[in-house]
């Protein structure tokens, strides 16, 4: 037995990962403590990212992705969004807005140890789905050292395997649209917990074609959350930033004081062409840039098709893509990645291309239409000259949009200069070219009448009326330069004809109405319009009233022994029916249409108007409503017409009362419900009702927060149910399939029958009495009875044995 070294001591054990815990705690700790001694005031100081208090995993990532040198905007923006302080950052296109909020969103979640079963904990907006997939690729490159999950909600994919994996995320990149649909369909899906929000392009998310998604988007979400808001062109409107409910954000602008609001590597240029000459202008630009890259921008997916396919016959020398929102989602990706990675290309793009997508070296960006404002055209060519370099783009207006479009680009800071297209440089015109595609394909012509509408339409509904008047354009020579033989009808452009006819002179109205009519086509009459129409059908010529004067008759008897004339059977009158008297009777509005005549109630209203045996006009005064003015004296046919019309009747009917309806009763109240200014006056002072209108309106709404709160805890609840129905049935609960389960026999227990079992189906040769312990064997057998216990002595036995003996 050997025996212990002298001297020798026992170290105390320590597990791996207990130290590696521990030492990650101190980590921690001494990060945060250097974020909190960061200085957000001044940013000179932070020239590269190793100079941000950035945890390991971070900097790793940054470092593998090439990001080494800060721009203006991560320098200013990154440190109080690491202090968690709202941030509404603005800054030129192409100067790294992308890792401002990153970085902090990512940073974040680390110092709170954020894990998989904390939930969703960063949302980030996108207007766009070709933007918010280059927002996610770099989430992927700078965060792949860290241990968060993170998904990509954007539509166009499969809207149930987006379902099955929302619960696990902690970073989700959506698009608008597709993340509301979520929050009001995925049960598993809880933002109850969210901490950071970010709205990339947040100018466009806060437009008005976002308006009702981003309110039900904020509603789902908790208000004691951080808010990152960066785009191109920011909003200070106040009604923006209280719906955002933003806690005193900091505006972090870095090109404010800029005199130019544009990159200053960007050549910018405007051309002056008329509308028909686009076209032939941009063949020829192509023509000479067959060795460039370029991005065209149109204002709508129709024009893009058409030019696209137009230019793809006419094969100028380059490779032509296309890009629009009515496109499928695989489509977008794979035109969206084929002009990233080409060197030497043509993209024909409507603005979902205008607004954060990341095109590396795009030498030239075309406005073939003008934008719709300044902000559409900083975004617009600010996919070029990116990250410091160079680039150029070129504006192409017509000569009713110059003026206009210059002065708002200067109140802007856009500094353009104008250049001349020389007429050797420019190719021979495609005009007929396009004629005689458009004659030989008619699917391309219809394309060419749909682009001619689009584009008509987009002119026509824009605001800034001092750029854009349809009234102005040359569309008969813009029609003939889409190669169609005359210009498409445009419904929504009424033209100079309203208001010329507003001034013309009655006689010439008159004469130019008489050519109308003769021109107008004959009317469909239908039987109803035909049936209020008859005239003088119960009016008798004299003649006729002498054949059916029961006077001239001679008498005789009847079947009932009563005395009358011979001929009274044959051209008397048993029963009348007044053509429309019925239908006036119920249409009247006010009350039952009477007569002054004691003899006349029954036919108070006729179509035309009667006469009396003797040939005379009956005047008739008939009551249409309940007021003693309301008469409408019938003396004459036209009169008698007018009981026709419910619509001609009501100037005969006088003014109706002027009644209030209130929120707390369904009677209405008389005009002198109102109360007068001037007893208003004497009543109270005007700020008294002020002071007590703004009280009421504070009491609605804090009562206004609770009912929401009540709304919001409701909606969770109803969540919360169909999560727990869903996820019963995705495990397969047995209650809800309705089997259940047997208990196991012990031995030496007799068996139980299931009370509740099942019965067994009847065969075609049984009957009800098969349910009473009866089975049928044969017609002329007997029937045997059915034991229902088990013997359990001999004495029960010898029983049964007897018994089935003695039968």
């Amino acid at each position: 037995m050997a025996g212990h070294k002298r001297g020798h001591q026992k170290m105390p054990l320590q597990r791996p990962k207990i130290l590696k815990r521990k030492r990650e705690e101190e980590d921690l700790e001494a990060l945060t403590q250097r974020v909190n001694d960061l200085n957000t005031e001044s940013s000179s100081h932070l020239t590269t990212f190793s100079d941000l208090p950035l945890s390991e995993a971070t900097q790793k990532g940054l470092s593998a992705s090439h990001f080494k040198t800060l721009t203006a905007i991560q320098a200013r923006a990154i440190p109080p969004a690491l202090k968690g302080a709202d941030i509404l950052g603005a800054a030129k296109t192409g100067s790294g807005k992308t890792l401002a909020f990153l970085i902090p969103v990512l940073e974040n979640l680390y110092r709170k140890r954020w894990t998989e079963y904390d939930g969703v904990g960063v949302l980030i907006l996108s207007p766009t789905r070709e933007l918010a997939i280059q927002i996610f690729d770099v989430l992927r490159k700078v965060g792949r050292g860290h241990t968060f999950s993170a998904g990509l909600v954007i539509g166009g994919k499969s809207l149930q395997d987006e379902r099955e994996r929302m619960g696990r995320m902690n970073i989700l990149v959506a698009t608008p649209g597709r993340m509301q649909q979520h929050l009001d369909q995925t049960a598993d899906l809880d933002v109850g917990n969210l901490q950071i929000l970010v709205l990339d392009e947040a100018d466009r998310i806060m437009d008005m074609g976002f308006t009702g998604t981003v309110d039900a988007i904020i509603e789902h979400l908790p208000r004691d959350r951080q808010t990152l808001m960066f785009s191109a062109t920011q909003t200070k409107r106040v009604s923006d930033l209280a719906r955002l409910s933003l806690s005193e954000p900091e505006f972090v602008s870095v090109h404010e004081a800029a005199d130019n609001a544009t990159p200053s590597g960007l050549q910018q240029n405007y051309v002056v062409t008329p509308l028909a000459d686009k076209l032939d202008t941009l063949w020829s630009f192509l023509r000479a840039n067959v060795k460039k890259k370029t991005l065209v921008f149109l204002s709508s997916g129709k024009q893009v098709r058409f030019v696209y396919e137009a230019f793809r016959h006419l094969q100028p020398g380059i490779p032509l893509l296309h890009l629009h929102g009515r496109q499928k989602q695989t489509a977008r990706l794979d035109i969206t990645s084929r002009f990233s990675s080409s060197k030497h290309a043509c993209l024909f793009a409507t603005d979902v291309a205008a607004r954060g997508l990341d095109f590396p070296s795009v030498d030239w960006v075309i406005q073939l239409d003008c934008p719709e404002d300044a902000d559409t055209y900083i975004h617009r060519v600010g996919r070029t000259a990116r990250y410091e370099s160079e680039g150029n783009a070129v504006l192409f207006l017509d000569p009713s949009e110059e003026d206009g479009m210059l002065k708002a680009l200067e109140r802007s800071k856009v500094k353009v200069e104008s250049i001349k297209v020389r007429p050797k440089k420019m190719q021979h015109s495609i005009k007929t070219q396009l004629q005689n595609m458009c004659f030989k394909d008619p699917e391309l012509k219809y394309l060419g009448q749909k682009a001619f509408v689009s584009y008509v339409r987009s002119v026509y509904i824009q605001k800034d009326r001092d750029i854009f008047d349809v009234k102005k354009l040359d569309l008969e020579a813009f029609a003939a330069s889409l190669g169609l033989p005359g210009a498409p009808r445009v419904r929504f452009v009424k033209g100079d004809d309203a208001k010329a006819r507003k001034n013309m002179p009655r006689q010439l109205m008159a004469t130019s109405s008489d050519q109308e009519a003769e021109a107008k086509p004959k009317e469909v009459r239908t039987k109803y319009d035909r049936m209020f129409e008859r005239q003088n059908q119960d009016v008798l010529a004299p003649h006729y009233a002498k054949l059916i004067d029961e006077h001239e008759l001679g008498p005789a008897n009847d079947a009932d022994g009563k005395e009358t004339h011979d001929g009274e059977g044959f051209m008397s009158i048993k029963r009348r029916f007044e053509a429309g008297d019925e239908a006036l009777y119920q249409g009247s509005a006010s009350g039952d249409l009477t007569s002054s005549s004691d003899d006349d109630n029954d036919d108070a209203a006729g179509v035309s108007l009667k006469r009396s045996t003797s040939g005379k006009k009956e005047v008739r005064a008939i009551q249409l409503g309940p007021k003693e003015g309301d008469k409408l004296i019938v003396d004459s046919h036209r009169r008698a017409k007018l009981l026709t019309s419910k619509k001609k009747l009501l100037k005969f009917k006088g003014h109706g009362d002027h009644l209030h309806f209130d929120s707390d009763s369904d009677t209405p109240h008389e005009k002198h419900y109102y109360e007068e200014e001037t007893e208003f006056a004497k009543a109270d002072a005007a700020a008294e009702q002020a002071r007590r209108f703004a009280e009421e309106r504070a009491n609605v709404k804090e009562r206004d927060v609770l009912d929401k709160e009540v709304v919001k805890q409701k909606k969770q609840e109803k969540k919360a149910r169909r999560r727990e129905r869903e996820r019963a049935e995705f495990e397969g609960d047995e209650q809800d399939v309705g089997v259940e389960l047997v208990p196991l026999e012990e031995a030496g227990e007799p068996a139980r029958r299931d009370e509740h079992a099942a019965k067994r189906q009847k065969k075609w040769f049984e009957d009800d009495s098969s349910d009473q312990g009866y089975q049928p064997i044969n017609a002329g057998h007997a029937k045997l009875p059915k034991v229902h216990e088990a013997p359990a002595t001999l004495e029960d036995l010898e029983a049964i044995a007897s018994d089935l003996l003695g039968k």
